[in-house]
């Protein structure tokens, strides 16, 4: 008999196949009772035979689980969340858990509503993201009595948080221009008050030294360009090149200097943050920049709301992530 002789396999199908009883047959598949060692090997072997798939709904209400965990972000076009979305449905999807995911837009009262619906569905775990490292989640996350991970964002003390090596990250792009031999490098990034802005400017002075020169703004293309402008109008010694503390912040600083007859890299090279492809790969030039890995990020911050749910321990504390560097045209001619 073929599988569709019969439609969807049940519990009742594998029981008889296997010459157990359905409450053995249950408790084989989900873990549980007191079944022989070689039973539960010839129950799951059975089903794996017939085609059986378990019903999620039964299999969680049996183990008090949902099988599926909320993703709340305050990120409403999803450029950061995205990517980690897709590295937590990596990470989970062969555990048979699914992932809700809930953008804020910044209003603490959707927030709300979104977490309350998430209870609602009794969700084993929630992930809170966010466009930025030190946003933090509406007190109410604090006391939620299910397992809570945070990333790209802060978490309380003594929470499983993880963020992108920012300082890292910025040591990659530096040492690349100055492995290119260029000496006066300047940094253009975003405000001062983002922590990541302060991470990788900081990282980036202490490979400079006394030439390190940071000016903080926006980040915009609009603020890429009218930095520029600013440099070009200052009187001093142009750069040989520039780092820049966002893509789109690059991207304003490449048209200006274009506009400017200023050739790239030839007379400045310029390395972006964020490997925003959409943005990167359209510069003209393409953009050197440095990616920073959110598809892993949102694998580890998975597997680790993972163990929670099991009722695993997870080391807290905030565990930094390292970037990776993605060479293109705006730094050197004929990229390695």
């Amino acid at each position: 008999m073929t599988r569709s002789d019969k439609g969807r396999r049940t519990i009742r199908d594998v029981a008889d196949a296997a010459g157990v009883s359905i409450a053995t047959a249950s408790n084989a598949l989900n873990g549980i009772g007191r079944t022989k060692a070689e039973t539960v090997e010839k129950v799951r072997r059975v089903a794996e035979e017939i085609g059986f798939r378990p019903n999620a709904l039964a299999r969680g209400l049996l183990k008090r689980r949902s099988h599926a965990i909320g993703m709340i972000t305050n990120d409403t076009y999803g450029r950061l969340t995205l990517p980690m979305v897709a590295g937590v449905s990596e990470a989970l999807v062969d555990h048979g858990v699914s992932v809700f995911l809930c953008a804020t837009n910044n209003d603490p009262r959707l927030a709300r509503l979104h977490l309350e619906s998430l209870l609602d569905r009794q969700v084993d775990g929630i992930i809170f993201t966010a466009t930025r490292l030190d946003m933090r989640p509406p007190a109410e996350f604090a006391k939620l009595p299910i397992p809570m991970v945070y990333a790209f964002a802060e978490g309380p003390e003594e929470s499983v948080t993880f963020h992108p090596d920012d300082a890292q990250g910025a040591r990659l792009a530096v040492e690349h221009l100055q492995g290119l031999g260029r000496q006066r490098i300047l940094h253009i990034t975003g405000p001062e008050e983002y922590r990541a802005a302060r991470i990788r400017a900081d990282a980036y002075r202490a490979l400079t030294g006394d030439g390190a020169s940071v000016v903080f703004g926006e980040w915009t293309e609009e603020w890429g360009r009218e930095a520029v402008a600013q440099m070009l109008s200052s009187g001093h010694a142009l750069p040989d090149a520039i780092f820049c503390g966002s893509d789109e912040i690059a991207r304003g600083v490449i048209d200006a200097l274009r506009d400017n007859a200023i050739s790239i890299p030839d007379d400045i090279a310029i390395a972006g943050f964020d490997n925003w492809e959409i943005v990167a790969k359209q510069t003209r030039p393409p953009l050197t920049t440095v990616d920073m890995e959110l598809k892993a990020l949102g694998r580890r911050a998975g597997l680790a709301i993972h163990r929670l749910c099991n009722g695993e321990s997870v080391e807290p504390g905030t565990t930094r992530l390292p970037c990776s560097l993605i060479v293109r045209k705006s730094s050197q001619s004929d990229p390695r």
